[in-house]
């Protein structure tokens, strides 16, 4: 039985600009993702890889290709994955606990029983005693804390996080990288990310895909083979830095070479 989780097969994106110019986004993305893997997609700006999210995610329709998601054809479909941006995006006129449970709620699980199963892993992931807070009561992280577990309580296999970090400063960007590590080894998701940050995407992930723009493509496929679970102390091993520096220089020299149109 097949372990792919994730497909996109040949997936292109085009618009059609003023003066009926077309632009090509996205050029025949080809990516597969195990079950139970973090993927990272790193990329200058501009190269496609919030489109990529909004297909996989069932809300923009692909030019070309096809998304295939528990080997199920699932272009266009909305609801097969969970998706959090990099705004949290919490009601203020909703609790934390409410917050949290809405998209149990928006799948038909009665309100008791969504605040009874959500209420241990606000203890267990350090938002205990911030059940009955509003979101403007917390930090940049707390909130952070709260949209994933909100996310991960979708009940989807599959999690697209858009920069979720890309907000904080470096301390609490840091603490929200080991946390993000813990939560995802318990709750065995299939974890596809998106961030600028190469040191962010090495440390996170079991694989990088590097992209280039004009058009958005996959430029590079890398295996992450440091051991888990990973300390921050890993940052500063020769393996570490080797694969940071590959994927700084592959991001350099195609940017660098970019026909400009």
């Amino acid at each position: 039985m097949s372990r792919i989780k994730v497909e996109l097969s040949g997936v292109s994106q085009q618009f059609t600009r003023t003066g009926a110019d077309v632009f090509t986004a996205l050029e025949k993305v080809t990516i597969r993702i195990e079950a139970g893997r973090f993927v990272s997609l790193i990329g200058p700006s501009g190269c496609g890889k919030s489109t990529i999210f909004n297909i996989v995610a069932g809300l923009q329709q692909p030019t070309e290709g096809e998304v295939i998601i528990n080997g199920r054809e699932s272009t266009g479909m909305v609801g097969a994955v969970g998706y959090m941006l990099q705004k949290d995006l919490l009601f203020p006129w909703r609790t934390v606990l409410e917050n949290i449970v809405l998209g149990m709620e928006v799948r038909g699980v009665s309100r008791k029983h969504a605040r009874d199963y959500a209420l241990p892993f606000l203890e267990k992931y350090g938002l205990g005693g911030f059940a009955d807070a509003y979101p403007q009561a917390l930090s940049g992280g707390m909130r952070q804390r709260a949209a994933l577990l909100r996310t991960l309580l979708f009940d989807s296999d599959v999690i697209l996080l858009d920069e979720p970090f890309g907000a904080l400063d470096a301390q609490t960007r840091s603490h929200m990288q080991e946390w993000l590590l813990q939560i995802w080894q318990d709750f065995q998701k299939t974890v596809i990310f998106v961030t600028h940050d190469v040191e962010e995407a090495v440390y996170l992930s079991d694989e990088i895909y590097v992209m280039a723009a004009r058009p958005g493509r996959v430029i590079s496929h890398i295996d992450v083979p440091l051991e888990r679970p990973r300390p921050r102390s890993i940052a500063m091993s020769r393996e570490f830095r080797e694969m940071k520096s590959e994927c700084l220089n592959l991001l350099g020299h195609f940017e660098a070479s970019e026909p400009v149109h």
